[in-house]
């Protein structure tokens, strides 16, 4: 046996058994969802009825309901987010900045911040009688105490300020990472022709910021998409469905609803459209090639 294919036959024992664990355990489930999709029943009773879940998704007031609500959420939430990230990295990148590891620290910790212990700890200061309304009337800005979960309105609110409050320093990390490895020969040159900061940081930072600016933005839209655990520990969904998820509405008609798991998956599928929609866009405008 040569030493090429030795070689060869090494490589592929190295990667068999994770290849194996990742048909098992991801494409397989992905295309018996796929297949399930045109199925209805429940239990091990189910039948084949063709695109008529698809035809579901057409009149079905929760979904649309609950769609409207996660567009809604990533139109305002992402944007805010990447741009609040890219501010602050971009501040924590000053080399003269004292305590950059106490605010980098600080910012970061909320996103290992345990999901559920920080969805409570919103409801909490945003209930009747929590700290938010007692600020606000101490500080006479209102009358009576907000219904914060309790108005549609207002939980959507609550709901985006907890999303930013938890993954502004994730996204932070990626781009202080990058500025730190741009050449400060170029921000040097730059000074010396009389660019001010402000417009080294949109002529230099910002270009150069490019990949990880769309790497970002694809993560934070597919995140948004899938948006589970904030709404259900905060709001459940309400009032009436108006901060309901399509990844919570999955959950309940999977259990919570009487069980159709042939129409879950059919929603499921429509996160996966929506994502590499989302996703191509994303790439083309950001210049990325094929």
């Amino acid at each position: 046996m040569g030493g090429k294919t030795k070689s060869s036959l090494i490589g592929w024992q190295f990667v068999a058994l994770p290849s194996a664990i990742i048909l098992l355990f991801s494409f397989y489930p992905m295309v018996q969802s796929l297949l399930l999709s045109f199925q209805s029943g429940k239990g091990t009773v189910y039948e084949y009825v063709g695109f008529a879940n698809y035809t579901r998704l057409f009149s079905d007031p929760v979904f649309r309901q609950a769609l409207l609500n996660t567009l809604l959420y990533l139109i305002i939430q992402v944007p805010i987010m990447l741009l609040l990230g890219l501010v602050i990295a971009n501040f924590l990148n000053i080399p003269k900045l004292r305590f950059k590891g106490f605010y980098r620290t600080a910012i970061f910790l909320p996103c290992v911040t345990s999901l559920v212990s920080y969805a409570i700890l919103f409801k909490s200061i945003f209930s009747i009688d929590g700290i938010a309304n007692q600020m606000l009337l101490n500080l006479h800005l209102i009358d009576e105490p907000i219904a914060w979960l309790m108005d549609p309105v207002w939980a959507r609110i609550v709901i985006i300020l907890a999303i930013t409050w938890r993954w502004t320093g994730y996204n932070m990390i990626f781009y202080l990472s990058a500025m730190q490895n741009i050449d400060p020969s170029v921000y040097e040159a730059a000074s010396i022709d009389g660019a001010s900061k402000t417009r080294q940081f949109f002529r230099i930072t910002v270009p150069l910021l490019k990949p990880i600016l769309l790497f970002t933005a694809i993560i934070s839209t597919n995140g948004t998409l899938q948006l589970f655990d904030e709404v259900v520990n905060i709001t459940n969904g309400g009032p009436g469905n108006s901060t309901m998820t399509i990844s919570q509405y999955i959950y309940n008609l999977s259990f919570v609803y009487t069980p159709n798991f042939g129409y879950a998956a059919t929603v499921s599928y429509a996160i996966v459209i929506i994502v590499a929609v989302l996703s191509l866009i994303q790439m083309k405008v950001g210049g990325e090639k094929r």
